[in-house]
């Protein structure tokens, strides 16, 4: 395609096609297509303009569906958007829509869900586990083991057999 314009609609509309993105990973990708750089920001202006590019819709989208579909918590779904070049006020307000009871809520329903596979280790092993996964999951660690304290208490271990638990946030 010699129209480099025409390139950079093309390549941005066929990737917009597929699932939403960000301005910054269409200027990504238009970069590696080699389109120059004014022609690139001429169409992703017009695409902005038209609406075809949202960078807050995508980001308060990308926030609700992670964080039901994976349990992700704020931590790490603003990493996720910082990594596809999301502003960082417009991570800040699209992390700071979620709930922090329905964060918590979801961080039990993850442990509640682990629990039984780590039924038979003993307590600190469980703990550890389960602290684990929901730190990955971007949970504090102060959140983390309280929710995993309070499922193993439940379920019957002793309390005195935990961790110390983490300072607080």
């Amino acid at each position: 395609m010699n129209d480099p314009e025409a390139l950079a609609r093309e390549t941005c509309l066929r990737m917009l096609a597929t699932s939403p993105r960000t301005r910054a990973q269409l200027a990504d990708a238009l970069r590696r297509k080699n389109v120059p750089d004014d022609v690139a920001e001429n169409v992703l202006v017009r695409f902005d303009d038209v609406g075809l590019i949202d960078d807050e819709a995508f980001a308060q989208a990308w926030v609700q569906s992670r964080h039901r579909g994976r349990g992700l918590a704020k931590r790490a779904l603003a990493a996720e958007l910082r990594h596809r070049g999301v502003a960082e006020e417009t991570v800040n307000e699209a992390v700071e829509s979620l709930d922090p009871a329905q964060e918590e809520q979801t961080a039990r329903a993850l442990v509640a869900r682990k629990l039984p596979s780590t039924a038979g280790l003993d307590p600190t092993k469980r703990m550890r586990r389960l602290v684990g996964m929901l730190a990955r999951k971007g949970y504090s660690p102060a959140l983390a083991y309280r929710i995993t304290k309070e499922a193993l208490t439940n379920e019957g271990a002793p309390p005195e057999t935990f961790p110390d638990p983490p300072p607080p946030d």
